[in-house]
């Protein structure tokens, strides 16, 4: 964009002509990086050759177009929030979908890929997972396997047939209602992070579930999933 321009000659307006269209459409947390990334190569230019040079990208301007982007911090459920949510869902189907993702740790697209084949006892067998594995296995209570089995059986299901039969939309919505009937502001993932968030806090080691609950390639992973009781903080 000035090839044949001096740095020192270069506005902080025409900065913000420069990335505004390169960060058009991209999330706060992008834009940041890239203003950053600008910045910090104005910033070497001026220590190691030109220490008169102001840098274009340091203005009031330009750091609120460019703000870090705010990061709300996730509120912790209870175990009696998640019993109530469960407790309270009327329709069987989905009382049983909303337990199985709190119970077991899954997202709620490997809850949604269930078919009766993949149940087995106390695990389900995940095909296809995000690790991008041929198969992972999640491990739930007695009780909940013991529902689903039951549930299986009143529905005659099929080996192959998808134990929740309903869109990805669906369930976010199904998951939503059964927090509002319990006045919680409940998202998917909660559930997801209460069940890693439960494990840790009843003693079991981080180690397990990162690997064996959440299932992540890194324990790092799991430390910004922010699931670890107050003791390892």
């Amino acid at each position: 964009m000035f090839p044949d321009r001096e740095l020192e000659s270069i506005t902080s307006d025409e900065i913000l002509s420069f990335l505004t269209p390169l960060c058009e459409g991209r999330k706060q947390a992008t834009k940041r990086c890239r203003y950053a990334v600008l910045t910090a190569f104005f910033n070497l230019i001026k220590d190691s050759t030109c220490p008169e040079m102001r840098n274009p990208c340091d203005t009031p301007l330009l750091r609120k177009v460019f703000k870090p982007a705010k990061y709300s911090q996730w509120k912790k459920l209870e175990k009696e929030e998640v019993d109530e949510v469960i407790f309270k869902v009327p329709k069987i189907r989905n009382r049983l979908m909303v337990e199985t993702m709190a119970r077991g740790g899954l997202r709620i697209g490997e809850v949604l890929k269930l078919t009766v084949q993949d149940v087995e006892d106390q695990k389900l067998i995940l095909r296809d997972p995000k690790s991008g594995k041929a198969v992972e296995v999640v491990y739930i209570p007695q009780k909940v396997a013991q529902r689903l089995r039951e549930y299986i059986r009143e529905k005659r299901l099929l080996p192959e047939d998808r134990i929740f039969p309903i869109g990805y939309a669906a369930a976010r919505v199904v998951v939503k209602n059964a927090g509002k009937l319990a006045g919680v502001d409940l998202k998917p993932h909660d559930l997801r992070r209460y069940a890693a968030t439960y494990a840790s806090r009843s003693g079991t080691p981080i180690e397990i579930v990162s690997k064996v609950i959440l299932r992540h390639a890194n324990l790092s992973t799991t430390q910004f999933f922010n699931c670890i009781p107050a003791k390892f903080e």
